[in-house]
């Protein structure tokens, strides 16, 4: 399952890496919003919500839509500006029918792939529909703030900048002149890669989830997500974020330049990253009784498969055949003494795998 972004038409220059002050900010409100995605900063979201008016948390979950589940577009600029009162203006240059289809058909967080052809909610019955049944299934507040949005788009614009610009007052300001230098002196250092090493290089120091194809025509993103956009001349741009942290945005609505929005060193530890194929092939060769009475033996001490035949009461070739599966999917490793092979359980691999699918799922 990828995100595939086709750049063959982006010249060399085209592929913008800079921070952007609004991405982040939208980051770190859904941080506040839904801690659980953030455990590593949970210290922070603690005291921010400590601290701040709890009249400004409610707004931010009455208005939550934007940023708890799914990202509105919007929110993940494809043109940053040095502060965030700038980027603030350039969102409000899009017109309602944009604006409404930012907010309520996003795609930085794949709710949109299956309804390309859908028009604003303002205009098109369909996805005027899709979204008010989509905010149903979120709850009574989230209901009401799409009504609202549905009703009087300006008066909700208005109000959400207001309440981003009160975020930025009340603890935001503060957040950004610390991440801010981070941000910037690695957009830097991906320029740079760029520049001496080209794309695949690049994309490759920005996450090991995202790859370049052989000929340099196309990205690939590994999310759960089936998508397909194209970068025109006007390019692409990647936003580092600290306060992003585990999430790997990609917006790929028709019509708009991609984003990539990416997690850099600063907002947790790193881990390494696994592919969701992989993720799906550990499970697949785990969801067998004979392959986990397996695990359970090399678990315990190295086995030949003689030794698990006997051990099991199967036949050695049963035995090699579902070795194989786990060894394709990385939970066991062979090696050679003299004439034996000894076959033992990657124990880090499989203590993993739940972080993973975690990873795999947040991404």
């Amino acid at each position: 399952m990828t995100v595939t972004i086709d750049v063959s038409r982006v010249p060399p220059s085209g592929f913008l890496f800079a921070p952007s002050p609004l991405a982040e900010l939208a980051s770190a409100v859904h941080l506040l919003v839904e801690p659980t995605h953030h455990p590593a900063q949970n210290g922070w979201a603690t005291a921010v919500a400590a601290n701040v008016d709890p009249g400004l948390l409610d707004r931010l979950i009455d208005a939550d839509y934007l940023w708890r589940t799914s990202r509105a577009d919007s929110l993940l600029p494809s043109e940053p500006q040095d502060s965030l009162a700038a980027e603030l203006d350039e969102m409000d240059l899009l017109d309602d029918e944009t604006w409404v289809s930012a907010a309520l058909l996003t795609s930085s967080c794949g709710t949109v792939p299956l309804y390309r052809n859908l028009g604003s909610p303002l205009v098109d019955p369909e996805a005027r529909e899709l979204a008010r049944t989509r905010a149903a299934t979120r709850g009574e507040r989230q209901s009401a703030f799409v009504d609202l949005v549905l009703k009087d788009p300006p008066v909700v614009r208005s109000s959400v900048r207001r309440m981003l610009e009160d975020c930025d007052e009340a603890f935001f300001a503060d957040a950004w002149s610390r991440v801010r230098p981070a941000l910037v002196a690695d957009a830097r250092r991906k320029r740079d890669v760029l520049g001496v090493s080209g794309l695949r290089e690049a994309v490759a120091s920005t996450s090991a989830a995202i790859t370049v194809d052989d000929d340099a025509a196309r990205l690939r993103v590994d999310k759960l997500q089936d998508s397909l956009t194209t970068a025109d001349e006007r390019g692409m741009t990647f936003l580092p974020s600290v306060f992003g942290h585990p999430h790997l945005l990609v917006v790929h609505a028709p019509g708009w330049r991609p984003v990539v929005q990416y997690p850099v060193a600063g907002g947790a530890p790193s881990a390494p990253t696994v592919s969701v194929e992989t993720v799906q092939q550990r499970f697949h060769a785990l969801d067998n009784p004979l392959r986990l009475r397996l695990a359970r033996s090399l678990l315990r001490a190295p086995h030949t498969t003689a030794d698990l035949a006997e051990a099991w009461g199967v036949s050695a070739s049963e035995v090699s055949r579902h070795l194989g599966v786990l060894k394709e999917a990385g939970l066991v490793t062979s090696v050679r003494h003299g004439r034996r092979v000894l076959h033992e359980l990657d124990l880090t691999a499989t203590t993993r795998i739940g972080q993973d699918l975690v990873q795999a799922l947040l991404r």
